[in-house]
């Protein structure tokens, strides 16, 4: 069984997106990505709701003597392994809609059972996490050709029900698309496949194969177990290791109590619950703007600010922070130059060549008459809810301070892969991590030292030729899952081992209900834009839906609402006319 693990992340649209930004998501235009065809018959839902659990002694002696974490540096890696019981420890990485890794070790007994694979002798697939990487993985693996006694038994675990097209997580906040089109339930997705899910969260990893153990029922190697929070224990032959990223809102004081992040689906909700509030608060009543403070312009943070300040209009401001001296500074010229344009069409306040030093809560901030000219469309009496400010400090030569006031602060940057770094003694049971918490793979996306392990997405260190960290994106991640399932198919066949060669593809942007920047890198220097743009991202996102029958329903569900607002803007030209002509 394999385990895969995929890091999610978050956020943004298309294709590649700024490596700084929390929604850092993006889609190959039309080509590239995993080949997934229809789906096949069964799924199974095996759901565990019980209590987090610990390790039984038998477990403890058989793991050893020490706690699940990371060993001490060896040759600039990081390593993180599996093992028990030193008094008492307790961590927690969670994210997304990416599996919570949970490692516990305690004195305590506790039931352990094991997970009953279907079938004995077939290879066992365990792949964490339920993202791009994650999931489009395991259809890539779905749509393969096997020999009957080579298709493996694929589980795919989740602390989610639902999976989430980050991307497209703007149009939720603009109402262009409903929940379902978005965020599918994994039951509905798999319903025609054989693959297996279970919602749980991880609780310990042990991986084995670095110790070539075989299993006496099977002759065949050990990959290792997977331990869930219910108690469940997971034996696997591979694992995919997808786990994705969560934002990393504790960078200043007062942003993890004050600001909200964006990248996830529960996220998305509740930034558009504030702005509900914030908008019947101010309904009818004569006041200032609401202003919504967003931190971060690389590709997730412009984003949010078009479609923000589409849906406010003039009754609100929208403030954008960013330490760079220009928005996306790692965007295509033509997408940055068309963003630009559309946020200063829609008045948004860019404040750039800063950084946020602080948010406080305008009550317990210094006297208001600080802040400057540009900032005094947020100095108004608050009509109800909170009010924050937000310390800028220059990071530029030649500015000065700012404070601004916010109703809503959204922050963008920033984020951290979910995988623990922990102190360890023992480096060849670990994974080796980088300075950033990812793993480090070979060109196979295979974890060195851990030939049955593969690391995709946000959880993998993988370089290019230049010896670059490839960007944790959602087109990466796209790719690496179509090359770890066919990788898959090529280790339990026998067969060599394919190394993954990214393709950029080109970036796309959303910017409003009918804006957008696609930039292909296949016809240099072409920017499509405005409803041109729009419509050839919708398509493109499209095309990227997990499931031919999810990817049917979203496509008549769009088309039904297009024609519907077409209808509806010709029957006001006409009302118009007619008004006009009387």
């Amino acid at each position: 069984m394999v385990l895969v693990l995929a890091l999610r992340l978050q956020s943004p649209p298309p294709f590649a997106t700024s490596m700084n930004s929390s929604a850092c998501w993006r889609f190959p235009v039309l080509v590239g990505g995993p080949s997934v065809v229809g789906p096949r018959p069964g799924v199974r839902l095996f759901k565990n709701d019980a209590g987090p659990s610990v390790p039984s002694k038998g477990l403890r002696d058989h793991f050893g003597r020490s706690a699940f974490g990371i060993s001490k540096r060896c040759a600039g890696a990081l390593a993180i392994f599996a093992a028990t019981h030193l008094g008492f420890f307790h961590s927690t990485l969670s994210g997304g809609n990416g599996v919570k890794f949970i490692a516990q070790a305690s004195g305590g007994e506790a039931a352990s059972t094991s997970y009953t694979w279907p079938e004995k002798q077939r290879p066992r697939i365990c792949i964490l996490g339920g993202g791009f990487g994650g999931l489009y993985t395991a259809l890539r693996l779905e749509s393969l050709v096997w020999a009957d006694d080579k298709r493996p038994q694929v589980v795919l675990v989740d602390q989610s029900d639902r999976f989430v097209f980050k991307p497209m997580l703007y149009e939720l906040l603009s109402g262009e698309v409903d929940a379902w089109e978005v965020a599918p339930l994994f039951t509905d997705l798999l319903k025609s496949t054989s693959i297996q899910f279970i919602k749980d969260r991880v609780k310990l990893l042990h991986p084995s194969d670095h110790l070539n153990q075989s299993t006496p029922d099977r002759g065949s190697t050990l990959g290792g177990t997977v331990h869930l929070e219910s108690g469940v224990m997971i034996e696997y032959d591979w694992l995919v290791l997808a786990l994705g990223a969560e934002s990393k809102l504790d960078v200043v004081p007062g942003s993890a109590e004050y600001a909200l992040p964006f990248s996830t689906l529960a996220d998305a909700h509740k930034v558009d619950e504030r702005l509900k509030s914030l908008e019947r608060n101010r309904f009818g009543k004569a006041c200032s703007p609401i202003s919504v403070a967003i931190v971060g312009c690389g590709y997730s943070g412009v984003e949010l600010a078009a479609t923000i300040s589409e849906r406010l209009k003039d009754k609100g401001i929208v403030q954008a922070i960013n330490v760079e001296p220009t928005i996306c500074p790692n965007a295509p010229p033509g997408n940055r130059e068309v963003a630009l344009r559309i946020l200063q069409s829609r008045n948004v306040q860019l404040f750039l060549g800063y950084f946020v030093s602080c948010i406080k809560e305008t009550s317990s901030s210094e006297d208001l008459t600080k802040v400057t000219a540009s900032t005094e469309v947020g100095s108004g009496a608050s009509t109800g809810g909170e009010k924050f400010i937000l310390n800028l400090q220059p990071a530029q030569r030649g500015l000065g301070s700012q404070i601004l006031e916010a109703d809503l602060v959204l922050w963008t940057v920033g984020s951290k892969p979910l995988i623990p770094q922990l102190t360890s003694t023992d480096y060849y049971s670990g994974i080796p991590l980088n300075g950033k918490g990812q793993a480090e793979t070979d060109e196979t996306l295979r974890v060195r030292g851990h030939p049955r392990i593969f690391a995709i997405g946000d959880s993998s260190a993988l370089r290019d030729s230049s010896g670059k960290i490839l960007p944790a994106t959602a087109q990466v991640a796209f790719q690496q899952a179509d090359f770890t399932g066919w990788n898959l198919w090529a280790a339990i066949n026998g067969r060599p081992l394919l190394p993954f060669r990214f393709q950029n593809l080109g970036e796309m942007m959303t910017l409003g209900m009918n804006d957008a920047a696609i930039s292909p890198s296949f016809i240099d220097g072409l920017t499509l834009d405005g409803p041109l743009g729009h419509a050839a991202r919708k398509i493109a996102y499209l095309i990227r839906m997990p499931t031919d029958e999810h990817r049917l329903k979203v496509g008549v569900s769009w088309l039904a609402k297009t024609a519907i607002d077409s209808i509806a803007m010709l029957q006001s030209s006409i009302a118009k006319a007619i008004t006009g002509l009387s």
